[in-house]
């Protein structure tokens, strides 16, 4: 490594250490935010036709569009106020670890939409995207907050458990699937993110 390099890293972790105060405020409207878009994501899924696999990735892909958008103008209008630059290389560090992941989740849900498989395909593809998403929320955790890392576990243990009873007893009646998604999804971000505002207001308290 170029001294160059390792001067940027350990200048990167530094600033990292530094901020993470900054950083969990700024996570507190960021998971707000997800877990709104989740729920209502959920509810209205109950009430669109979605017959097929291909609907289903593509209507939970436009709500994963919308969630990352909002994220992108929250942290964007966050970096603004306070007059840093928003493609910092925390920024960069933070992106870096999530994109894997979140990578291999797009690639299955194109595969399920490409292949026209069938709609039971769904459960187990729900299953594995919230492992792949608590693998990207631990990998960024180590960037930021720990308690984001938990926030990966809870997903990984929450993919896994739902992975084994799809593998045991099938999903049953496969429209609880949007309530599942809208649920776990919506209702975790929503729980960690008023949590984080509680405890924020608390710590400013003191």
């Amino acid at each position: 490594m170029e001294p160059n390099q390792a001067a940027e890293h350990l200048q990167t972790i530094r600033t990292l250490m530094e901020r993470s105060a900054v950083y969990r405020r700024a996570l507190a409207p960021v998971m707000t935010f997800c877990g709104v878009i989740g729920i209502a994501g959920g509810v209205a899924g109950n009430w669109l036709p979605m017959n097929s696999a291909r609907a289903f990735v593509l209507y939970w892909a436009v709500v994963a569009a919308v969630a990352l958008t909002g994220t992108f103008l929250l942290v964007r209008r966050q970096s603004l106020k306070d007059a840093e630059p928003f493609w910092s290389p925390p920024t960069r560090r933070v992106t870096q670890a999530l994109i894997p992941p979140l990578v291999v989740g797009a690639f299955l849900g194109v595969m399920v939409v490409w292949l026209e498989l069938p709609r039971e395909i769904c459960a187990m593809l729900a299953a594995l995207w919230f492992l792949l998403y608590g693998l990207a929320i631990h990998a960024a955790g180590f960037f930021m907050p720990r308690g984001l890392k938990l926030f990966g576990w809870w997903f990984l243990i929450s993919g896994g458990l739902i992975f084994q009873v799809i593998l045991a007893r099938g999903i049953g009646d496969e429209s609880v699937l949007n309530w599942l998604m809208g649920g776990l999804f919506g209702g975790s971000h929503l729980a960690y993110g008023i949590y984080l505002y509680f405890t924020e207001k608390r710590r400013k308290a003191t």
